[in-house]
């Protein structure tokens, strides 16, 4: 699999910027990340709560095949502006992070394409390395190569 999704992490630092460009007008992008029904399908998990809009809030869990949750996740949605930014945290339960604010914004490149930028911050270097040394870039990789093919068919 090709990794379109780029991760650029400077050693030190307690924050990392995803990137990637994707041949979707950016209104179809956005609503990847808007609507609870896309944002189940490409990331594969369940979506027990998305309030897209500012002071909103998000709750996402993932399952094995006998029902065990095996992932969940929560967060704050601190800033939303369609078809631009959504600013939130993002706290996985269970787990060994902390609290995470991400910076998502979204970027018409063309009217069929545009770009998808993430910054996290973390806490630390220590829990910013942590997550990179999980298979981190080829989960968000095959993500986004799902998020692709999924709303592609929406054009």
């Amino acid at each position: 699999m090709e990794k379109k999704t780029k991760i650029h992490a400077e050693e030190g630092r307690a924050d990392l910027t995803i990137t990637r460009e994707f041949d979707l007008p950016v209104e179809l992008l956005f609503k990847a990340y808007e609507e609870a029904e896309l944002l189940e399908q490409w990331m594969g998990t369940k979506v027990l709560k998305l309030e897209s809009r500012k002071h909103g809030s998000y709750e996402i869990e993932t399952s094995d095949p006998k029902g065990n949750v095996v992932f969940k996740a929560n967060g704050t949605i601190h800033g939303f502006v369609p078809n631009e930014k959504i600013i939130r945290t993002f706290e996985m339960e269970g787990g060994p992070f902390d609290v995470q604010l991400e910076f998502i914004e979204f970027e018409r490149l063309s009217e069929d394409t545009s770009r998808l930028t993430i910054h996290n911050v973390f806490r630390s270097v220590a829990l910013r390395d942590l997550q990179l040394s999980m298979p981190f870039e080829y989960g968000i990789n095959m993500a986004h190569a799902k998020l692709q093919e999924i709303v592609s068919k929406l054009k």
